[in-house]
């Protein structure tokens, strides 16, 4: 049997899946089998694992930090926001149905024995479960049927490092208020906190580290640094948004929908020194970028309006008419098309026009594509021309069939394994889609747009520095690692481990 343990936040963002990721790759690197895991997980960052079934990123990112194959039973509830009140739920990477957020309350606890089952594969196959929490363990208008904070933890029977974040400040309140507002039980499985987020000289933080401990009764197990490493992060809280790189000579505009999902496939283009890859959700903020890239969508329609409404789709037609390259993928993919058709009501329920940017049209059915595919780029024409050739992989993950109203040029030629090859995207011109995420990914693909972007406005790159993304992946895992164990009380973890609940 493994031995668990389980890092709760006082809040959001506070620091779990960092300090998840880090606890995993420590793990990983004393020798130990070590695999993530959190009973549900929102967020609109997903992954589709080799048997096609659907899971969040963060677990994703977990277990590439332990070096072990991604799995659902890493990540057994997975819920995707649709919109303020609803999300889409996927149980063991297969989508359920949409429910409201009042509808999925009192739906949830049917859900334990999926939790169960899926902890229990862990349990027999590895030494150390490292549990990830969500929001904070104080909601007390929800703690009666927690499946994911304490409720969890009581479950497997974990012991609880519980993370503050310092960074947003208060973190001595979020600490002791937290442990305040649980049941004496429940305060008895915290056998650590940590104080995350920290930039400054600790000698100063000392005196109240020592009086937290005499508030709690519970050690401070470590005082963790304001961490810049770059490693895949959830969702809406994302620093991502705000990065600016303004030494780039290629812009790239990637349009910030209110519902912005897989937002992952940009980390190549933001990671070269070349790009200065930016968020944008205003009209003012647009610029005069090089490309401008829509990503997916949890609700392509809804998203498409928003753009409508706030003027960004009239000035992104006004760019495509200068020549500026318009990349689609998944979701912004079907936008760029002449109609979206919703019948069974998928999404938003009727008809609206597309951008007539491509000549496609999509309709929604309640099926979901989940596939990893690979493939080749076709011969394109247009601005994108030297990306023909190139090899692809990814995966697809969406709602909706898309076929031509026209003669169509596709942007690539895809294929599972084992299956028949298919067609996949669109271009025309100066506008390109596809609806394989991950379509950067691949060694040169970025390099080689980021030349021609450049080549466009007349800079000439002797070189493109594209890293190599997975050995990229394993030395940011390790600074993660060697940073932690300067600054958490690994001893003290290890003990916590050996001794569990008593």
């Amino acid at each position: 049997m493994a031995k668990p343990i389980m890092i709760q936040g006082t809040m959001s963002n506070a620091g779990k899946s960092l300090l998840a990721a880090g606890l995993c790759r420590i793990f990983k690197q004393d020798g130990y089998r070590v695999a993530p895991f959190k009973s549900q997980n929102m967020a609109l960052n997903s992954y589709i694992t080799k048997e096609g079934l659907e899971m969040g990123r963060a677990q994703v990112t977990q277990a590439e930090a332990a070096g072990v194959e991604p799995s659902v039973s890493m990540n057994p509830i997975l819920l995707k926001p649709t919109n303020d009140i609803g999300s889409q739920v996927i149980v063991n990477g297969e989508v359920v149905k949409n429910m409201s957020a009042r509808e999925y309350f009192a739906y949830k606890k049917q859900l334990i024995p999926d939790i169960r089952k899926a902890y229990e594969k862990l349990d027999k196959e590895y030494d150390i479960i490292v549990i990830e929490g969500a929001g904070s363990p104080a909601e007390i208008n929800l703690k009666q049927d927690d499946i994911v904070n304490m409720g969890l933890a009581k479950m497997v029977n974990a012991p609880v490092l519980l993370a503050g974040d310092i960074d947003r400040g208060g973190v001595f309140a979020q600490l002791v208020g937290t442990i305040m507002l649980l049941e004496e039980d429940e305060k008895k499985m915290i056998k650590g906190t940590i104080i995350n987020k920290f930039r400054g000289d600790k000698t100063i933080l000392d005196p109240g580290v020592e009086m937290l401990e005499n508030m709690t009764g519970i050690p401070v197990v470590g005082v963790t640094p304001y961490m810049k490493v770059d490693i895949e992060d959830e969702d809406s809280l994302s620093e991502r948004f705000s990065h600016k790189n303004t030494q780039g000579v290629v812009d790239i505009a990637v349009i910030r929908f209110p519902r912005i999902s897989n937002f992952t496939d940009f980390a190549v283009l933001e990671g070269m020194e070349e790009v200065n890859l930016r968020y944008v959700d205003k009209v003012e903020k647009l610029g005069t970028p090089d490309m401008i890239l829509l990503p997916g969508t949890k609700n392509t329609m809804a998203d498409l309006k928003w753009m409508r409404e706030n003027g960004l789709e009239a000035a992104m037609l006004k760019e495509q008419q200068k020549g500026t390259v318009i990349f689609g993928i998944c979701g912004g993919y079907q936008m760029l098309g002449e109609a979206l058709e919703d019948p069974e009501g998928i999404e938003e329920g009727g008809n609206i026009r597309g951008m007539g940017l491509l000549p496609i049209r999509t309709v929604f059915t309640g099926e979901k594509t989940r596939t990893r595919v690979s493939g080749t780029i076709q011969e394109l024409s247009g601005v994108l021309q030297g990306l023909s050739g190139r090899k692809l992989e990814g995966y697809e993950i969406h709602m909706g069939i898309t076929t031509g109203s026209g003669k169509v040029e596709h942007f690539s030629i895809i294929s599972e394994e084992g299956k028949p090859e298919k067609s996949d995207g669109a271009y025309l011109e100066n506008v390109y889609g596809t609806y394989v995420h991950g379509v950067f990914d691949e060694d040169g693909i970025g390099a080689e747009l980021v030349r021609i972007l450049a080549e466009k406005k007349g800079i000439h790159l002797e070189e493109v520095c594209e890293m190599e993304r997975h050995a990229y992946k394993e030395a940011q895992y390790d600074l993660l690692a060697d940073t932690l164990r300067k600054h958490l009380n690994m001893k003290a973890i290890y003990e916590i481990l050996k001794e569990g609940i008593k």
